[in-house]
């Protein structure tokens, strides 16, 4: 599982916002457009939303294929930021998500 501290560390490519509990090794970001259409589909599940206590972020994910998850973060602005990712590293992150206590998960 990734760490907070690895965002510095010069690592390439796509990142969660900091305010998110996690880090996603291999994380590729999806335009609004394709993101939007992906978790629209009807065959998409979610696999959960959170909240963060302090402010107006929220975080959801999408089960889009049996080996991939699409996170959506919503901004305190509204804005929508899709990124794919694998579902095993996912998975590995769920428990930052589930144990922060800024976070919770959304009934």
């Amino acid at each position: 599982m990734a760490t907070r501290g690895s965002r510095g560390s010069g690592r390439a490519g796509a990142q969660l916002p900091d305010v998110v509990p996690f880090d996603l090794a291999h994380l590729t970001r999806l335009s609004w457009e394709l993101g939007s259409r992906v978790i629209d589909d009807d065959g998409v599940a979610s696999h959960g939303e959170w909240v963060h206590r302090g402010s107006p972020w929220a975080v959801a994910v999408f089960d889009v294929t049996s080996e991939t998850v699409v996170v959506r973060v919503r901004t305190p602005t509204g804005r929508e930021h899709f990124y794919g990712a694998a579902r095993m590293d996912f998975d590995a992150a769920l428990p930052a998500l589930d144990t922060d206590p800024d976070w919770r998960r959304r009934e």
